[in-house]
């Protein structure tokens, strides 16, 4: 699984695909937010009016996701 730590390492590309699937963000409070990640969770509750927890959860679902999606790319350029 990928971690925020991990998430953050290319934050311009992590961002493009989050605000794919939290289209409220907003381009200039990113960078603020962007490696505090309780920062960002309270700052997604808040666009998206979601609960602290709903936040929480849907970054989880989002990392999980990224990384499946790191696992996938690499499993396709070793063949």
């Amino acid at each position: 699984m990928m971690n925020w730590t991990d998430l953050t390492q290319d934050w311009s590309a992590a961002y493009a695909r989050a605000k794919r699937r939290f289209p409220n963000l907003r381009d200039q409070d990113m960078m603020r937010v962007s490696k505090d990640r309780k920062g960002f969770e309270a700052y997604l509750a808040e666009r998206h009016q979601l609960t602290i927890n709903e936040a929480h959860e849907e970054v989880e679902d989002f990392l999980f996701t990224e990384g499946l999606n790191r696992e996938f790319a690499h499993a396709s350029l070793s063949k």
